[in-house]
């Protein structure tokens, strides 16, 4: 290999999911454990692997996504290695160890098939976003990655008194045991939060932690109905 281009190859599969540089994922693909993942985002694979856009398990649980909004997912099965990116974005992979996490559907990437997965409404936001919020939660023993709009922030709330607070435009995911509010800061209009046009922001508390993106762009806006 041209000795300039050595430094760009993949290093030897230490773990089911793994980044290769900051914008792509690699995946360790192996028969009998299959992987959903954002339509469109496979770059490149080795061995043998097979795509089924839109499974029947991903239809059945997408009817009840209320706003008609969830990403579009593919099922990913076979042996080999695969390449996935969207667009540039940065790759985050997270093992979740029994856990679970709740995340924007725009900033999901992939996750382990045999995860417990589903859309559910964040409570305590209807009065603030008409119809309220719908997250994706996903909890279990598997991996996920996520994408995010630049380098992002992992804030830990800490468990505390305080709150903690985001810009919604902003937002990539958080603890599902985290509780959630709605807050509007009137006399700051719309100079707090650059992406919303108004002062509305997330407010979270409790023991977990929030994953903030630093773009705010609106391709990747949770979606808010008014």
């Amino acid at each position: 290999m041209n000795q300039q281009l050595a430094g760009f190859a993949p290093a030897p599969v230490a773990a089911r999911m793994e980044n290769h540089g900051n914008h792509m994922l690699k995946v360790a693909m192996q028969s009998g454990s299959d992987l959903l993942a954002r339509a469109g985002s496979m770059v490149a694979y080795e061995g043998f692997v097979q795509y089924e856009p839109n499974p029947p398990a991903v239809r059945q649980i997408a009817r009840d996504w209320a706003t008609g909004e969830g990403a579009p997912l593919m099922k990913c099965s076979g042996d080999g290695l695969l390449y996935l990116a969207d667009y540039g974005a940065n790759v985050v992979v997270i093992n979740l160890n029994g856990d679970g996490i709740s995340v924007n559907a725009t900033n999901l990437l992939a996750f382990d098939a045999h995860l417990q997965w589903g859309v559910e409404r964040v409570k305590g936001l209807a009065k603030f976003a008409g119809q309220g919020l719908w997250n994706t939660k996903i909890s279990g023993q598997g991996w996920v990655a996520l994408t995010s709009r630049g380098k992002p922030i992992v804030v830990d709330c800490g468990g505390g008194e305080d709150e903690t607070y985001v810009d919604p435009d902003a937002l990539v995911a958080w603890s599902p045991n985290l509780k959630v509010k709605g807050k509007r800061t009137f006399k700051a209009g719309s100079l707090i939060g650059r992406g919303s046009g108004e002062a509305f922001q997330m407010a979270f508390s409790g023991q977990g932690i929030v994953v903030v993106q630093p773009s705010e762009d609106s391709t990747d806006r949770l979606r808010l109905r008014g």
